[in-house]
């Protein structure tokens, strides 16, 4: 005797439940528990899509710096603009005029070129955007004058003996060969603030060091003007004879 089974009910298999193919009540095997599913109308309504949420941008770092190192900064943020960029523009014009520019080198070094000016200018522009001026010359009032901040010129004695000049100035003015430390450096954070006499520690990840503060002056701290570098695509070629 035959027995038919199209009439007899099957539970959905969990692979069916689990992709959704089955409109029927859905088993969850863990509660062991069986809950209708809701249409995609229902799951964007209850759950809406939501972009990404952007973090308001923090406070811009003041850029201290001393009045001629931002007139470099100046200086060059001008040349690239007005000379060295519509320079490369007009070389990579005229080699997009030439053909293929897949093989094309004048082309594809002018556009990195490009890319390299466009970078710097708005690096430069936040960098002048940001800018604090302190003039190391300026005359400080009290016992401001002879402790450390910003544009001083500090003479102090390591742990051996041997003396050490160094003056603190911007970040875009670092120069170690003339003693220009960034005001942000190690060593500065460990002076800041001292006096003549004052022993301070300049902590390092080898070793902690004790520095003695022989003298603090502020004075004009000379720095070398923007020169326009060599190779420059708007620097005019001498005609060989």
């Amino acid at each position: 005797m035959y027995h038919s089974t199209s009439s007899r009910r099957t539970s959905p298999s969990p692979c069916e439940e689990l992709s959704g193919s089955s409109r029927g009540p859905f088993r969850d095997w863990v509660t062991h528990k069986y809950t209708t599913p809701m249409a995609d109308w229902q799951i964007r309504t209850k759950r809406p899509l939501r972009g990404p949420v952007r973090e308001e941008a923090g406070p811009t770092l003041k850029n201290y710096i001393t009045p001629t190192g931002l007139q470099r900064l100046k200086d060059e943020h001008r040349f690239l603009l007005s000379r060295e960029r519509p320079a490369v523009v007009e070389v990579v014009a005229w080699a997009a005029s030439n053909g293929d520019r897949s093989e094309n080198a004048d082309y594809l070094y002018g556009k990195r070129r490009l890319g390299q000016i466009d970078s710097r200018i708005r690096f430069l522009t936040k960098r002048i955007d940001a800018a604090v001026v302190v003039d190391p010359a300026a005359p400080r009032p009290g016992p401001a004058a002879t402790r450390v901040f910003f544009g001083a010129t500090v003479t102090y004695k390591d742990a051996a003996g041997l003396e050490h000049v160094v003056s603190i100035v911007g970040i875009d003015e670092v120069d170690l060969d003339r003693g220009y430390i960034s005001w942000r450096s190690p060593l500065a954070n460990a002076l800041m603030k001292a006096s003549p006499g004052d022993r301070v520690d300049l902590r390092a990840p080898a070793k902690t060091e004790h520095l003695e503060i022989i003298d603090v002056e502020y004075a004009p701290i000379p720095m070398d003007p923007f020169c326009e570098p060599l190779g420059a695509q708007s620097t005019p070629k001498v005609e060989r004879s």
